[in-house]
Protein backbone atom coordinates (compact mmCIF):
# COMPACT_ATOMS: atom_id res chain seq x y z
CA UNK A 1 0.00 0.00 0.00
CA UNK A 2 1.43 3.38 -0.93
CA UNK A 3 2.49 5.42 2.04
CA UNK A 4 0.58 8.68 2.27
CA UNK A 5 1.43 11.78 4.22
CA UNK A 6 0.16 11.37 7.80
CA UNK A 7 -3.10 13.11 8.49
CA UNK A 8 -1.51 15.18 11.21
CA UNK A 9 0.67 16.75 8.57
CA UNK A 10 -2.03 17.63 6.07
CA UNK A 11 -4.36 19.50 8.39
CA UNK A 12 -2.55 22.81 8.28
CA UNK A 13 -4.78 25.57 7.03
CA UNK A 14 -4.24 27.63 3.95
CA UNK A 15 -3.83 30.84 5.93
CA UNK A 16 -0.47 32.24 6.93
CA UNK A 17 2.79 32.40 5.06
CA UNK A 18 5.10 29.46 4.37
CA UNK A 19 8.55 30.38 5.71
CA UNK A 20 11.42 30.15 3.20
CA UNK A 21 13.04 26.73 3.15
CA UNK A 22 16.48 26.77 4.85
CA UNK A 23 19.43 26.93 2.49
CA UNK A 24 21.89 24.07 2.29
CA UNK A 25 24.69 26.66 1.99
CA UNK A 26 23.85 28.77 5.04
CA UNK A 27 27.16 28.96 7.00
CA UNK A 28 25.97 27.10 10.11
CA UNK A 29 24.13 24.44 8.14
CA UNK A 30 27.04 23.91 5.77
CA UNK A 31 29.49 23.58 8.67
CA UNK A 32 27.35 20.91 10.31
CA UNK A 33 26.70 18.98 7.09
CA UNK A 34 30.41 18.91 6.23
CA UNK A 35 31.30 17.60 9.71
CA UNK A 36 28.54 14.97 9.60
CA UNK A 37 29.56 13.97 6.07
CA UNK A 38 33.10 13.22 7.24
CA UNK A 39 31.64 11.04 10.00
CA UNK A 40 29.24 9.32 7.60
CA UNK A 41 31.94 8.58 5.03
CA UNK A 42 34.24 7.04 7.65
CA UNK A 43 31.40 4.92 9.07
CA UNK A 44 30.45 3.74 5.58
CA UNK A 45 34.03 2.84 4.64
CA UNK A 46 34.58 0.97 7.89
CA UNK A 47 31.36 -1.03 7.61
CA UNK A 48 31.73 -1.96 3.95
CA UNK A 49 35.36 -3.07 4.36
CA UNK A 50 34.71 -5.10 7.50
CA UNK A 51 31.16 -6.45 7.23
CA UNK A 52 30.49 -5.83 3.58
CA UNK A 53 27.41 -3.70 4.30
CA UNK A 54 26.62 0.00 4.57
CA UNK A 55 24.46 1.40 7.34
CA UNK A 56 21.80 4.04 6.86
CA UNK A 57 23.32 6.87 8.91
CA UNK A 58 20.62 9.45 8.18
CA UNK A 59 19.10 8.97 11.63
CA UNK A 60 22.43 9.84 13.22
CA UNK A 61 22.50 13.13 11.33
CA UNK A 62 18.96 13.94 12.42
CA UNK A 63 19.73 13.14 16.06
CA UNK A 64 22.92 15.23 16.07
CA UNK A 65 21.02 18.18 14.60
CA UNK A 66 18.30 17.77 17.25
CA UNK A 67 20.84 17.84 20.08
CA UNK A 68 22.63 20.87 18.64
CA UNK A 69 19.29 22.63 18.25
CA UNK A 70 18.72 22.37 21.97
CA UNK A 71 22.07 23.89 22.95
CA UNK A 72 21.43 27.32 24.38
CA UNK A 73 24.08 29.15 22.38
CA UNK A 74 23.54 31.84 19.78
CA UNK A 75 22.74 30.39 16.38
CA UNK A 76 22.46 26.74 17.41
CA UNK A 77 18.74 26.97 18.15
CA UNK A 78 18.17 27.25 14.39
CA UNK A 79 18.69 23.51 14.17
CA UNK A 80 15.41 22.97 15.98
CA UNK A 81 13.94 23.53 12.52
CA UNK A 82 12.97 20.10 11.19
CA UNK A 83 13.95 21.13 7.67
CA UNK A 84 17.53 21.88 8.76
CA UNK A 85 17.61 18.51 10.48
CA UNK A 86 16.42 16.99 7.20
CA UNK A 87 19.33 18.64 5.38
CA UNK A 88 21.74 17.21 7.98
CA UNK A 89 20.44 13.66 7.60
CA UNK A 90 20.50 13.99 3.81
CA UNK A 91 24.19 14.98 3.80
CA UNK A 92 25.44 12.27 6.16
CA UNK A 93 23.60 9.43 4.42
CA UNK A 94 24.74 10.65 0.99
CA UNK A 95 28.36 10.69 2.19
CA UNK A 96 27.97 7.19 3.64
CA UNK A 97 26.56 5.48 0.55
CA UNK A 98 28.55 7.59 -1.89
CA UNK A 99 31.89 6.76 -0.30
CA UNK A 100 31.17 3.12 0.52
CA UNK A 101 29.02 1.84 -2.34
CA UNK A 102 29.67 4.12 -5.28
CA UNK A 103 33.43 4.68 -4.90
CA UNK A 104 35.34 2.26 -2.67
CA UNK A 105 33.65 -0.91 -4.03
CA UNK A 106 34.44 -0.18 -7.72
CA UNK A 107 38.03 0.72 -6.82
CA UNK A 108 38.35 -2.45 -4.77
CA UNK A 109 37.24 -4.60 -7.71
CA UNK A 110 40.28 -3.48 -9.71
CA UNK A 111 42.56 -3.88 -6.69
CA UNK A 112 41.24 -7.37 -5.88
CA UNK A 113 41.71 -8.37 -9.50
CA UNK A 114 45.37 -7.44 -9.12
CA UNK A 115 45.57 -4.64 -11.67
CA UNK A 116 46.44 -1.35 -9.95
CA UNK A 117 46.13 0.53 -13.24
CA UNK A 118 42.35 0.00 -13.07
CA UNK A 119 41.83 1.55 -9.61
CA UNK A 120 41.72 5.20 -10.68
CA UNK A 121 39.68 4.66 -13.87
CA UNK A 122 37.15 2.78 -11.74
CA UNK A 123 37.19 5.65 -9.23
CA UNK A 124 36.28 8.14 -11.95
CA UNK A 125 33.70 5.75 -13.37
CA UNK A 126 32.14 5.41 -9.93
CA UNK A 127 32.16 9.17 -9.51
CA UNK A 128 30.30 9.60 -12.79
CA UNK A 129 27.81 6.89 -11.82
CA UNK A 130 27.26 8.59 -8.46
CA UNK A 131 26.63 11.96 -10.12
CA UNK A 132 24.20 10.51 -12.69
CA UNK A 133 22.37 8.47 -10.02
CA UNK A 134 21.70 11.47 -7.82
CA UNK A 135 20.70 13.70 -10.74
CA UNK A 136 18.21 11.21 -12.21
CA UNK A 137 16.58 10.47 -8.86
CA UNK A 138 16.34 14.16 -7.99
CA UNK A 139 14.63 14.91 -11.30
CA UNK A 140 12.38 11.81 -11.19
CA UNK A 141 11.24 11.68 -7.56
CA UNK A 142 7.58 12.57 -7.24
CA UNK A 143 6.60 11.00 -10.56
CA UNK A 144 4.16 8.17 -11.17
CA UNK A 145 7.12 5.83 -11.57
CA UNK A 146 9.15 6.90 -8.52
CA UNK A 147 6.31 8.12 -6.38
CA UNK A 148 6.72 10.21 -3.24
CA UNK A 149 3.70 8.30 -1.91
CA UNK A 150 5.49 4.93 -2.11
CA UNK A 151 6.97 3.33 1.01
CA UNK A 152 10.70 4.24 0.95
CA UNK A 153 10.80 2.79 4.54
CA UNK A 154 14.13 4.24 5.80
CA UNK A 155 12.90 7.67 4.69
CA UNK A 156 9.81 7.27 6.82
CA UNK A 157 12.02 6.18 9.72
CA UNK A 158 14.14 9.33 9.43
CA UNK A 159 11.10 11.60 9.14
CA UNK A 160 9.32 10.03 12.09
CA UNK A 161 12.46 10.37 14.19
CA UNK A 162 12.66 14.08 13.39
CA UNK A 163 8.93 14.62 13.99
CA UNK A 164 8.97 12.76 17.29
CA UNK A 165 11.95 14.76 18.50
CA UNK A 166 10.22 17.98 17.47
CA UNK A 167 6.78 17.29 18.95
CA UNK A 168 7.64 15.00 21.86
CA UNK A 169 4.69 13.55 23.77
CA UNK A 170 3.04 10.30 22.77
CA UNK A 171 4.69 10.12 19.35
CA UNK A 172 8.14 10.34 20.91
CA UNK A 173 7.29 7.59 23.41
CA UNK A 174 6.01 5.31 20.66
CA UNK A 175 9.13 5.96 18.59
CA UNK A 176 11.41 5.32 21.57
CA UNK A 177 9.54 2.11 22.37
CA UNK A 178 10.03 0.92 18.80
CA UNK A 179 13.68 1.96 19.02
CA UNK A 180 14.20 -0.18 22.12
CA UNK A 181 12.69 -3.19 20.33
CA UNK A 182 14.94 -2.59 17.33
CA UNK A 183 18.06 -2.17 19.48
CA UNK A 184 17.36 -5.31 21.52
CA UNK A 185 16.73 -7.35 18.37
CA UNK A 186 20.02 -6.10 16.92
CA UNK A 187 21.94 -7.08 20.04
CA UNK A 188 20.31 -10.52 19.88
CA UNK A 189 21.56 -10.91 16.32
CA UNK A 190 18.10 -10.61 14.74
CA UNK A 191 17.35 -8.09 12.00
CA UNK A 192 14.96 -5.59 13.56
CA UNK A 193 14.96 -3.64 10.32
CA UNK A 194 13.10 -6.51 8.66
CA UNK A 195 10.29 -6.12 11.21
CA UNK A 196 10.29 -2.35 10.84
CA UNK A 197 10.06 -2.54 7.07
CA UNK A 198 7.17 -5.01 7.34
CA UNK A 199 5.20 -2.39 9.26
CA UNK A 200 5.73 0.24 6.56
CA UNK A 201 6.07 -1.24 3.07
CA UNK A 202 3.67 -2.89 0.64
CA UNK A 203 2.09 -5.97 2.26
CA UNK A 204 2.17 -8.24 -0.80
CA UNK A 205 5.70 -7.23 -1.77
CA UNK A 206 6.99 -7.85 1.74
CA UNK A 207 5.20 -11.19 1.99
CA UNK A 208 7.21 -12.29 -1.05
CA UNK A 209 10.33 -10.87 0.57
CA UNK A 210 9.65 -12.85 3.76
CA UNK A 211 9.00 -15.97 1.70
CA UNK A 212 12.41 -15.56 0.08
CA UNK A 213 14.05 -15.14 3.48
CA UNK A 214 12.34 -18.29 4.72
CA UNK A 215 13.41 -20.42 1.76
CA UNK A 216 16.97 -19.13 2.07
CA UNK A 217 17.13 -20.02 5.77
CA UNK A 218 15.34 -23.37 5.85
CA UNK A 219 16.02 -24.99 2.49
CA UNK A 220 19.06 -26.85 3.81
CA UNK A 221 16.97 -28.65 6.46
CA UNK A 222 14.84 -30.27 3.74
CA UNK A 223 15.99 -33.84 3.05
CA UNK A 224 18.06 -33.96 -0.10
CA UNK A 225 18.96 -30.26 0.02
CA UNK A 226 21.41 -30.34 2.94
CA UNK A 227 24.34 -29.21 0.81
CA UNK A 228 22.38 -27.17 -1.69
CA UNK A 229 23.27 -23.50 -2.14
CA UNK A 230 20.73 -21.23 -3.80
CA UNK A 231 23.31 -18.58 -4.64
CA UNK A 232 25.82 -21.20 -5.75
CA UNK A 233 23.21 -22.56 -8.16
CA UNK A 234 22.35 -19.02 -9.35
CA UNK A 235 18.64 -19.58 -8.60
CA UNK A 236 18.00 -16.10 -7.08
CA UNK A 237 19.99 -14.55 -9.89
CA UNK A 238 17.81 -16.24 -12.48
CA UNK A 239 14.68 -15.00 -10.72
CA UNK A 240 16.21 -11.52 -10.55
CA UNK A 241 17.04 -11.56 -14.26
CA UNK A 242 13.47 -12.44 -15.24
CA UNK A 243 11.87 -10.07 -12.75
CA UNK A 244 14.31 -7.33 -13.64
CA UNK A 245 13.55 -7.58 -17.35
CA UNK A 246 9.82 -7.38 -16.67
CA UNK A 247 10.38 -4.48 -14.25
CA UNK A 248 12.17 -2.62 -17.01
CA UNK A 249 9.26 -3.34 -19.34
CA UNK A 250 6.84 -2.05 -16.71
CA UNK A 251 8.93 1.08 -16.37
CA UNK A 252 8.88 1.62 -20.13
CA UNK A 253 5.11 1.08 -20.17
CA UNK A 254 4.65 3.79 -17.55
CA UNK A 255 6.99 6.11 -19.41
CA UNK A 256 5.12 5.63 -22.68
CA UNK A 257 1.72 6.07 -21.07
CA UNK A 258 0.75 9.50 -22.32
CA UNK A 259 -2.80 9.38 -21.09
CA UNK A 260 -3.68 12.35 -18.91
CA UNK A 261 -4.82 11.50 -15.42
CA UNK A 262 -8.46 12.13 -14.75
CA UNK A 263 -9.22 15.39 -13.02
CA UNK A 264 -11.09 15.16 -9.71
CA UNK A 265 -14.71 16.18 -9.55
CA UNK A 266 -15.15 19.94 -9.06
CA UNK A 267 -16.61 19.51 -5.58
CA UNK A 268 -13.58 17.52 -4.40
CA UNK A 269 -10.67 19.55 -3.06
CA UNK A 270 -7.50 17.55 -3.84
CA UNK A 271 -4.59 17.34 -1.42
CA UNK A 272 -1.60 18.77 -3.32
CA UNK A 273 0.73 16.45 -1.35
CA UNK A 274 -0.94 13.48 -3.03
CA UNK A 275 -0.39 14.79 -6.54
CA UNK A 276 2.66 13.95 -8.65
CA UNK A 277 5.08 16.85 -8.97
CA UNK A 278 6.85 15.35 -11.99
CA UNK A 279 4.84 14.92 -15.19
CA UNK A 280 5.30 11.88 -17.45
CA UNK A 281 6.97 14.10 -20.04
CA UNK A 282 9.44 15.43 -17.46
CA UNK A 283 10.09 11.88 -16.28
CA UNK A 284 10.87 10.76 -19.82
CA UNK A 285 13.31 13.65 -20.24
CA UNK A 286 15.04 12.89 -16.95
CA UNK A 287 15.49 9.20 -17.65
CA UNK A 288 16.55 9.97 -21.21
CA UNK A 289 19.19 12.35 -19.88
CA UNK A 290 20.30 9.58 -17.54
CA UNK A 291 20.87 7.20 -20.44
CA UNK A 292 22.93 9.82 -22.30
CA UNK A 293 24.99 10.62 -19.20
CA UNK A 294 25.60 6.93 -18.50
CA UNK A 295 26.81 6.57 -22.10
CA UNK A 296 29.24 9.47 -21.65
CA UNK A 297 30.46 7.91 -18.41
CA UNK A 298 30.96 4.53 -20.08
CA UNK A 299 33.02 6.12 -22.86
CA UNK A 300 35.17 8.08 -20.39
CA UNK A 301 35.71 5.04 -18.18
CA UNK A 302 36.58 2.76 -21.09
CA UNK A 303 39.13 5.23 -22.45
CA UNK A 304 40.65 5.83 -19.00
CA UNK A 305 40.97 2.08 -18.47
CA UNK A 306 42.56 1.58 -21.89
CA UNK A 307 39.94 -0.89 -23.10
CA UNK A 308 40.74 0.04 -26.70
CA UNK A 309 43.85 -2.14 -26.27
CA UNK A 310 41.76 -5.19 -25.31
CA UNK A 311 38.81 -4.80 -27.65
CA UNK A 312 38.31 -4.16 -31.33
CA UNK A 313 36.29 -1.11 -32.31
CA UNK A 314 33.03 -3.09 -32.82
CA UNK A 315 33.62 -4.95 -29.54
CA UNK A 316 34.32 -1.67 -27.71
CA UNK A 317 31.10 -0.18 -29.06
CA UNK A 318 29.26 -3.31 -27.95
CA UNK A 319 30.85 -3.03 -24.50
CA UNK A 320 29.77 0.61 -24.18
CA UNK A 321 26.19 -0.22 -25.18
CA UNK A 322 26.07 -3.11 -22.73
CA UNK A 323 27.58 -0.95 -19.97
CA UNK A 324 24.91 1.72 -20.51
CA UNK A 325 22.10 -0.83 -20.42
CA UNK A 326 23.57 -2.53 -17.34
CA UNK A 327 24.09 0.73 -15.43
CA UNK A 328 20.65 2.10 -16.26
CA UNK A 329 18.87 -1.19 -15.53
CA UNK A 330 20.86 -1.63 -12.32
CA UNK A 331 19.79 1.83 -11.19
CA UNK A 332 16.09 1.23 -11.86
CA UNK A 333 15.88 -2.29 -10.45
CA UNK A 334 17.75 -1.37 -7.26
CA UNK A 335 15.67 1.80 -6.91
CA UNK A 336 12.36 -0.01 -7.33
CA UNK A 337 13.28 -2.67 -4.77
CA UNK A 338 14.41 0.02 -2.32
CA UNK A 339 11.26 2.06 -2.87
CA UNK A 340 8.97 -0.80 -1.90
CA UNK A 341 10.97 -2.73 0.69
CA UNK A 342 13.80 -0.59 2.04
CA UNK A 343 16.33 -3.17 0.81
CA UNK A 344 18.35 -2.70 -2.35
CA UNK A 345 19.91 -5.81 -3.94
CA UNK A 346 22.85 -3.96 -5.52
CA UNK A 347 25.24 -6.90 -5.17
CA UNK A 348 22.81 -9.34 -6.75
CA UNK A 349 21.92 -7.14 -9.71
CA UNK A 350 25.59 -6.38 -10.41
CA UNK A 351 26.33 -10.09 -10.27
CA UNK A 352 23.55 -10.72 -12.77
CA UNK A 353 25.05 -8.38 -15.34
CA UNK A 354 28.48 -9.80 -14.65
CA UNK A 355 27.20 -13.28 -15.47
CA UNK A 356 25.52 -11.99 -18.64
CA UNK A 357 28.75 -10.22 -19.66
CA UNK A 358 30.77 -13.37 -19.10
CA UNK A 359 28.23 -15.33 -21.14
CA UNK A 360 28.65 -12.80 -23.97
CA UNK A 361 32.37 -13.49 -23.94
CA UNK A 362 33.85 -10.17 -22.81
CA UNK A 363 37.54 -10.49 -21.78
CA UNK A 364 38.52 -10.23 -18.10
CA UNK A 365 39.74 -6.63 -17.96
CA UNK A 366 36.67 -5.17 -19.72
CA UNK A 367 34.54 -7.25 -17.34
CA UNK A 368 36.31 -5.80 -14.31
CA UNK A 369 35.65 -2.29 -15.58
CA UNK A 370 32.05 -3.16 -16.45
CA UNK A 371 31.35 -4.60 -12.99
CA UNK A 372 32.95 -1.64 -11.24
CA UNK A 373 30.98 0.87 -13.31
CA UNK A 374 27.71 -1.02 -12.82
CA UNK A 375 28.27 -1.47 -9.07
CA UNK A 376 28.59 2.30 -8.64
CA UNK A 377 25.00 2.87 -9.74
CA UNK A 378 21.90 2.16 -7.71
CA UNK A 379 22.76 2.59 -4.00
CA UNK A 380 23.03 6.40 -4.13
CA UNK A 381 19.87 6.42 -6.26
CA UNK A 382 17.98 4.48 -3.58
CA UNK A 383 19.47 6.45 -0.69
CA UNK A 384 18.46 9.81 -2.16
CA UNK A 385 14.95 8.41 -2.57
CA UNK A 386 14.90 7.73 1.18
CA UNK A 387 16.09 11.26 1.95
CA UNK A 388 13.60 12.96 -0.36
CA UNK A 389 10.82 10.83 1.11
CA UNK A 390 11.75 12.07 4.58
CA UNK A 391 11.69 15.67 3.35
CA UNK A 392 8.35 15.13 1.60
CA UNK A 393 6.80 13.94 4.86
CA UNK A 394 8.24 16.82 6.88
CA UNK A 395 7.14 19.44 4.37
CA UNK A 396 3.66 17.86 4.20
CA UNK A 397 2.44 20.05 7.07
CA UNK A 398 2.01 22.81 4.46
CA UNK A 399 0.21 20.61 1.94
CA UNK A 400 -3.05 22.58 2.21
CA UNK A 401 -1.31 25.88 1.58
CA UNK A 402 -1.58 27.36 -1.94
CA UNK A 403 2.19 27.70 -2.12
CA UNK A 404 2.91 24.10 -1.13
CA UNK A 405 4.04 22.86 -4.53
CA UNK A 406 6.69 25.57 -4.90
CA UNK A 407 7.78 24.98 -1.31
CA UNK A 408 8.13 21.23 -1.87
CA UNK A 409 10.18 21.74 -5.02
CA UNK A 410 12.40 24.31 -3.26
CA UNK A 411 12.97 21.96 -0.33
CA UNK A 412 13.79 19.09 -2.65
CA UNK A 413 16.37 21.29 -4.39
CA UNK A 414 18.06 22.20 -1.09
CA UNK A 415 18.18 18.51 -0.18
CA UNK A 416 19.90 17.81 -3.48
CA UNK A 417 22.48 20.48 -2.67
CA UNK A 418 23.08 18.91 0.76
CA UNK A 419 23.49 15.52 -0.92
CA UNK A 420 26.10 17.03 -3.24
CA UNK A 421 27.97 18.32 -0.18
CA UNK A 422 27.91 14.80 1.25
CA UNK A 423 29.12 13.30 -2.03
CA UNK A 424 31.96 15.81 -2.29
CA UNK A 425 33.14 15.21 1.27
CA UNK A 426 32.82 11.44 0.82
CA UNK A 427 34.89 11.62 -2.36
CA UNK A 428 37.66 13.55 -0.59
CA UNK A 429 37.69 11.04 2.28
CA UNK A 430 37.97 8.12 -0.17
CA UNK A 431 40.87 9.77 -2.02
CA UNK A 432 42.71 10.27 1.27
CA UNK A 433 42.21 6.87 2.91
CA UNK A 434 41.55 4.21 0.27
CA UNK A 435 45.16 3.07 0.06
CA UNK A 436 45.45 2.51 3.80
CA UNK A 437 42.40 0.23 3.74
CA UNK A 438 43.51 -1.77 0.71
CA UNK A 439 47.13 -2.16 1.85
CA UNK A 440 45.85 -3.58 5.15
CA UNK A 441 43.80 -6.15 3.29
CA UNK A 442 40.48 -4.43 4.13
CA UNK A 443 38.58 -4.94 0.90
CA UNK A 444 34.79 -5.05 0.60
CA UNK A 445 33.90 -8.77 0.40
CA UNK A 446 31.71 -8.22 -2.67
CA UNK A 447 34.69 -6.81 -4.57
CA UNK A 448 36.62 -10.01 -3.95
CA UNK A 449 33.62 -12.08 -5.11
CA UNK A 450 33.39 -10.05 -8.32
CA UNK A 451 37.13 -10.36 -9.04
CA UNK A 452 37.28 -14.09 -8.28
CA UNK A 453 34.21 -14.83 -10.41
CA UNK A 454 35.63 -12.89 -13.35
CA UNK A 455 38.93 -14.79 -13.13
CA UNK A 456 37.11 -18.13 -12.90
CA UNK A 457 34.54 -17.37 -15.60
CA UNK A 458 31.51 -19.52 -16.29
CA UNK A 459 33.24 -22.87 -16.04
CA UNK A 460 29.92 -24.70 -15.67
CA UNK A 461 27.88 -24.59 -18.88
CA UNK A 462 24.76 -25.43 -16.89
CA UNK A 463 24.87 -22.05 -15.15
CA UNK A 464 23.44 -20.15 -18.10
CA UNK A 465 20.72 -22.76 -18.53
CA UNK A 466 19.80 -22.46 -14.83
CA UNK A 467 19.57 -18.68 -15.01
CA UNK A 468 17.34 -18.82 -18.09
CA UNK A 469 15.04 -21.43 -16.54
CA UNK A 470 14.59 -19.55 -13.26
CA UNK A 471 14.11 -16.28 -15.12
CA UNK A 472 10.74 -17.59 -16.32
CA UNK A 473 9.01 -17.81 -12.90
CA UNK A 474 10.70 -14.55 -11.88
CA UNK A 475 9.19 -12.81 -14.91
CA UNK A 476 5.76 -14.35 -14.27
CA UNK A 477 5.70 -13.23 -10.63
CA UNK A 478 6.81 -9.74 -11.53
CA UNK A 479 4.13 -9.54 -14.21
CA UNK A 480 1.40 -10.79 -11.85
CA UNK A 481 2.37 -8.38 -9.08
CA UNK A 482 2.58 -5.34 -11.29
CA UNK A 483 4.85 -2.33 -10.81
CA UNK A 484 3.44 -1.49 -7.36
CA UNK A 485 4.08 -4.84 -5.70
CA UNK A 486 7.36 -5.91 -7.34
CA UNK A 487 6.72 -9.55 -6.35
CA UNK A 488 9.47 -11.10 -8.46
CA UNK A 489 12.17 -8.64 -7.42
CA UNK A 490 11.30 -8.91 -3.73
CA UNK A 491 11.25 -12.73 -3.75
CA UNK A 492 14.68 -12.78 -5.40
CA UNK A 493 15.96 -10.19 -2.93
CA UNK A 494 14.83 -12.32 0.02
CA UNK A 495 16.53 -15.39 -1.45
CA UNK A 496 19.83 -13.48 -1.55
CA UNK A 497 19.78 -12.28 2.07
CA UNK A 498 20.92 -14.48 4.94
CA UNK A 499 19.36 -13.03 8.10
CA UNK A 500 18.45 -15.55 10.83
CA UNK A 501 14.75 -15.62 11.69
CA UNK A 502 14.09 -12.38 9.81
CA UNK A 503 11.35 -14.17 7.86
CA UNK A 504 9.34 -14.78 11.04
CA UNK A 505 9.67 -11.14 12.03
CA UNK A 506 8.31 -10.14 8.64
CA UNK A 507 5.38 -12.57 8.77
CA UNK A 508 4.41 -11.76 12.36
CA UNK A 509 4.55 -8.02 11.72
CA UNK A 510 2.55 -8.31 8.51
CA UNK A 511 -0.14 -10.37 10.29
CA UNK A 512 -0.24 -7.97 13.23
CA UNK A 513 -0.45 -5.03 10.86
CA UNK A 514 -3.45 -6.49 9.02
CA UNK A 515 -5.24 -7.35 12.26
CA UNK A 516 -4.59 -3.92 13.75
CA UNK A 517 -5.81 -2.24 10.56
CA UNK A 518 -9.09 -4.16 10.79
CA UNK A 519 -9.53 -3.09 14.42
CA UNK A 520 -8.27 0.48 14.21
CA UNK A 521 -9.36 1.49 10.74
CA UNK A 522 -7.67 4.13 8.54
CA UNK A 523 -5.55 5.51 11.38
CA UNK A 524 -3.77 2.18 11.77
CA UNK A 525 -1.25 2.72 8.96
CA UNK A 526 0.14 5.95 10.43
CA UNK A 527 0.42 4.50 13.94
CA UNK A 528 2.00 1.25 12.78
CA UNK A 529 4.43 3.14 10.53
CA UNK A 530 5.65 5.10 13.57
CA UNK A 531 6.40 1.86 15.43
CA UNK A 532 8.16 0.48 12.35
CA UNK A 533 10.21 3.65 12.03
CA UNK A 534 11.33 3.34 15.65
CA UNK A 535 12.38 -0.28 15.16
CA UNK A 536 14.46 0.64 12.10
CA UNK A 537 16.07 3.52 13.99
CA UNK A 538 16.95 1.35 17.00
CA UNK A 539 18.34 -1.44 14.85
CA UNK A 540 20.48 0.99 12.81
CA UNK A 541 21.89 2.80 15.85
CA UNK A 542 22.64 -0.44 17.70
CA UNK A 543 24.38 -1.93 14.67
CA UNK A 544 26.56 1.16 14.18
CA UNK A 545 27.28 1.38 17.92
CA UNK A 546 28.42 -2.24 17.97
CA UNK A 547 30.85 -1.58 15.12
CA UNK A 548 32.22 1.58 16.74
CA UNK A 549 32.74 -0.22 20.04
Amino acid sequence: MAQEAPASQTEAGTTGQIPPHPSAFAPGTLLLTVALSVLGALIGLHLVTTLGVSANTSVIGALVAMVIGRIGLAGFQRFRDVNRQNLAQTAISSATFGAANSLIIPMAVGYAYGDMSLVWPLFFGGLIGLAVDSWVLYRSFGSKFLSAKAAWPPGIAAAETIKAGDSGGKRALVLVGGGVVGAVSSWLGVSGSAAGVALIGNVVALFMFGLGLMVNQYLTVVPGFEDYSLTGAYVPHGLMVGAGLVALGQAVWILLDRRKSRKPAPEVVPDPAQEDTVTPAALRRSLGQGVVLFAIGAVVTSLAAGLYADLSVPALIGWIVFAVVAAFAHELVVGLAAMHSGWFPAFAVTLIFMVIGLALGFPEVPMVVLVGYCAATGPAFADMGYDLKAGWILRGRWSRHPGYRAYEIAGRKQQYFSALVGFLVGTIVVVLVWRSYFDNGQLPPVATVYADTIRTGLSDPDTIRTIVLWAIPGAILQLLGGPRRQMGLLLATGLLISSPYACWLVFVCLAGRLIYRRIRGPKADEEVALVGAGIIVGDSLASIGRIVR
